[in-house]
């Protein structure tokens, strides 16, 4: 299996809610285990997400959790998730499904390095940029 590398989301409580999202945006197989799956199955986050993973048909790779227990929850602070490529519809598709419901603080426009790019915060808090870039004939 070769190298990859991808987000890894973390949130507080509904880490279940936000990967079935990004399945729904995306596409692909989602993969839920639960703290009361590996061993606590009495304990009070018995059924929160111990580990998730989304694999997409195009090739995405998303994992995400909710937190352990007495972790502090600091969601947007330290990251950004990016989607680029040149495939313009499939791009925008994505920008259109992260962004409904939640707010846009650069359009999706063409910049002046001459690719299409916006940035946004979904619904869960999570900031995304989208660079669609300029098809290299």
């Amino acid at each position: 299996m070769a190298s990859r590398l991808n987000p890894y989301l973390s949130f507080d409580g509904d880490a279940r809610q936000a990967l079935e999202f990004y399945r729904e945006a995306f596409g692909g197989t989602l993969t839920l285990n639960t703290y009361g799956a590996f061993g606590q199955p009495d304990a009070p986050e018995a059924d929160k997400i111990m580990h998730g993973t989304l694999q997409t048909p195009s090739g995405l790779t998303l994992m995400g959790a909710d937190i352990p227990p007495g972790t502090e929850h600091n969601p947007g602070n330290n990251f950004s998730v990016s989607l680029s490529g040149e495939d313009d519809a499939e791009l925008r598709g994505y920008w259109e499904k992260l962004s409904s419901g939640g707010s846009v603080s650069v359009p999706l426009e063409k910049q002046m390095w001459g690719d299409v790019f916006g940035m946004c915060t979904d619904r869960f808090g999570i900031p995304w940029m989208v660079n669609i870039s300029r098809r290299q004939d």
